[in-house]
């Protein structure tokens, strides 16, 4: 009996960690290395619970809301997401020792939201209800100040109070294509509302994306190794699909790869958000591997050097 055919896996590059999340889980490390355990994290640090559950063993303690953290002098950290404005004043109010892991990118757009509003503005957000970046960036706010959009049919119907005076933002883990077809209805409605100068979805949910498209149209079958709950890994799944790939999953780990659906599969492609370790990417590959002869190509569409420092405290407490 022959063996079967060597198996074609096109490797996407850039995957995996952006320079956001690599920040917000080295900020909690240092804490831990600095200060010793436990360390106090409100929400998941990044949705991957590899991540997660890695830092937990060495000390972290995860919250939902600050009410959680007890009266403590130990660091409490929020997460690359970033938080509403009362977050870090309640924080302040309890004099608690506060490290904010917020993506500098996301940031970048709190800091857009509040600008607007003080030019008198009222802002339409691009994003998805739920999702905490948006609940963060909402949150910069006066209740009825952001208008959330998440679909173009949202932008069809949106009935700002003041059309002259808009201004639109958006979530940084986005379909890209999705959000310039949003943008470009309300641009179309409302010709004199105000964009940011560059577009605020991130480089490395871009960049995953353009790589993702790359390779889909010569895939049978494409994995997104990351979390359901991870709004960029998502967005790859639907990217992929979108680009010609038959059928894209998302998968936490190689075990749970659904193995039927990858028989027929010849070339599998093979990608990562931006919050999943690279180790779980080695992981799906060497699944494969057992199964049957491999050969990896990788397929670079963009070089990713972009870092960000760690905030002050942690900085002065190295000096």
């Amino acid at each position: 009996m022959s063996a079967p055919p060597k198996r074609r896996i096109l490797l996407c590059a850039p995957r995996g960690f952006c320079a956001g999340v690599d920040r917000a889980i080295q900020i909690v490390e240092e804490a831990l290395a600095r200060y010793g355990a436990p360390v106090y994290v409100r929400h998941e640090i990044v949705h991957n619970r590899y991540v997660v559950e890695a830092l937990r063993a060495k000390g972290a303690v995860f919250v939902e809301e600050l009410e959680d953290v007890p009266e403590t002098r130990q660091p409490v950290i929020f997460s690359a997401h970033g938080v509403a404005r009362r977050i870090p004043e309640a924080a302040a109010a309890r004099n608690l020792f506060q490290l904010d892991a917020t993506c500098p990118l996301v940031s970048k757009v709190h800091k857009q939201v509040i600008l607007h509003h003080r030019r008198g503005r009222d802002v339409v957000l691009v994003g998805h209800a739920g999702h905490p970046e948006v609940e963060g960036t909402m949150g910069q706010l006066p209740p009825g100040a952001v208008v959330l959009v998440e679909t173009a049919e949202d932008a069809r119907t949106l009935a700002p109070r003041d059309p002259e005076n808009l201004a639109w933002t958006t979530q940084t883990t986005l379909s890209v294509d999705d959000t310039a077809e949003i943008v470009a209805i309300l641009r179309e409605r409302f010709p004199s509302i105000v964009g940011p100068h560059k577009d605020d979805i991130c480089y490395a949910t871009t960049n995953r994306q353009q790589a993702v498209k790359a390779v889909a149209p010569e895939a049978d079958r494409l994995i997104v190794v990351g979390a359901p709950n991870s709004s960029n890994s998502q967005r790859l799944r639907e990217v992929a699909e979108r680009a010609g790939c038959p059928k894209a999953v998302l998968v936490q780990r190689a075990s749970d790869i659904d193995w039927a659906d990858f028989e027929d599969a010849r070339t599998v492609a093979i990608t990562a958000g931006a919050s999943a370790p690279e180790v779980l990417v080695e992981e799906v590959i060497d699944a494969f591997a057992a199964r049957g002869e491999i050969e990896v190509e990788l397929v670079r569409t963009a070089e990713e050097t972009i870092t960000f420092q760690l905030p002050k405290a942690l900085r002065e407490a190295a000096a």
